[in-house]
C-alpha cells in the first residue's frame, strides 16, 4: 500500500478516535469523499452503535460493507476496523460502509442469538437509509475472527428470525471459526466460555437441531448460500488451517462459489502488509465477478 496514503489513513485514524475531531467528511482521494456519522444507534443498548460511511456522490451506490469486528465474541471493538475500513473505502468508493459494535457476551448473557439478532438491527436501520438515497440494500458481511464466525452464522443460518438474510450479496470471512464442535476448535484459550456461554438455552429452537450445531457456520451452508471469500493465515494459532479445510469442504460440496485465501502470518497479522492489500484487491475482484451476474 502507498506509503503516504498509509500516511494519511493513520493520520485520520487519530483525529477520530483520540482528538474528537468534528470532521464530518473524510476525503481519500481528488474525487472519493465519504460523509460519516459516528455512533448511529441501532438500538436500545450502549453497545448497539455503528460508525456510518456515506459516498459523497450517491448516484452510483451499489450496496453496502458491513464490518463486524472480532474479539471472542466478548471483547473487541468496531475501532479496531477503523484503519481497514477506511482502506477499504479508497478501492470501493461506490459503497456506502457501517462497521458495528454488537453485545458482546459475559458471564450473565449469550452470544446467541443477540449478537445474529444485532446484525439484523443494525441491517434494518441500513436498509432504511438506502430507501432515503434510493438505492437497493445489498450487503457484503465482512468480519474477522469471531466477527466472521458471525457473519458466516448470519449469512448461513435458517431458524433465526432474521429479516435481511435475503438481501446478504457476500461473505468476507477473515480467519473465521467454522465448525465449532471440531477437537482443533476445542483447542481454543477461552473455549470454555464460549461453549457455556454461545446458546442461550432460554430461547425456543427446533428440536430436531442439537445447540452445538446451531453455531456451526458449515451445519447451514446450502446451495442458496451467498457466495463467500475467505482469508486464512498459515500460522495461525488461535484458527488453523483445519477449520478452513472444513469450510472450503462443505461449500464444495454445495456448489457455493467461493475462493479462498492464505496470508503468511498467525491470527492478527491479516491486516499488516502486505497481506491487507492483497486482501482488499481479491476482494475487489470477487466482488467486480458478482456484479457481472
Amino acid at each position: 500500500m502507498n506509503k503516504s496514503f498509509v500516511t494519511f489513513l493513520s493520520f485520520l485514524l487519530v483525529c477520530f478516535l483520540w482528538t474528537g475531531c468534528k470532521e464530518k467528511t473524510v476525503k481519500l482521494g481528488e474525487n472519493t469523499s465519504f460523509n460519516v456519522e459516528e455512533n448511529v444507534s441501532y438500538g436500545n443498548d450502549a453497545e448497539q452503535k455503528l460508525d456510518l460511511y456515506t459516498p459523497e456522490n450517491r448516484d452510483s451506490i451499489k450496496g453496502i460493507f458491513v464490518m463486524i469486528h472480532g474479539g471472542g465474541w466478548r471483547g473487541g471493538d468496531k475501532s479496531n476496523l477503523t484503519f481497514f475500513a477506511l482502506s477499504m473505502m479508497k478501492k470501493f468508493p461506490d459503497y456506502v460502509f457501517a462497521n458495528m459494535n454488537y453485545r458482546l457476551a459475559n458471564d450473565h448473557s449469550f452470544i446467541l442469538p443477540n449478537q445474529t439478532n444485532d446484525i439484523d438491527s443494525a441491517l434494518d436501520i441500513l436498509v432504511k437509509k438506502s430507501a432515503e438515497m434510493k438505492f437497493k440494500p445489498e450487503f457484503i458481511l465482512l468480519g474477522n475472527s469471531a466477527g466472521a464466525h458471525l457473519s458466516m452464522l448470519y449469512g448461513y443460518n435458517s431458524i433465526f428470525d432474521d429479516k435481511h438474510r435475503t438481501k446478504v450479496k457476500a461473505i468476507v470471512n477473515i480467519v473465521g471459526p467454522t465448525d465449532l464442535n471440531s477437537n482443533d476448535f476445542r483447542k481454543y484459550s477461552d473455549y470454555s466460555f464460549v461453549e457455556k456461554h454461545m446458546i442461550d438455552s432460554s430461547k425456543p429452537t427446533p428440536t430436531d437441531i442439537t445447540s452445538s450445531d446451531i453455531a456451526n457456520p458449515v451445519f447451514w451452508i446450502s446451495e442458496t448460500s451467498p457466495p463467500t471469500i475467505s482469508y486464512y493465515g498459515n500460522r495461525d494459532q488461535v484458527i488453523p488451517l483445519s477449520q478452513m479445510k472444513k469450510l472450503d469442504s462443505t461449500l464444495i460440496r454445495r456448489k457455493v462459489k467461493h475462493e479462498t485465501y492464505e496470508f503468511n502470518g498467525g491470527h492478527l497479522d491479516w491486516d499488516k502488509t502486505p497481506n491487507d492489500q492483497f486482501l482488499i484487491d481479491k476482494i475487489d475482484a470477487f466482488i467486480k465477478q458478482l456484479e457481472k451476474k
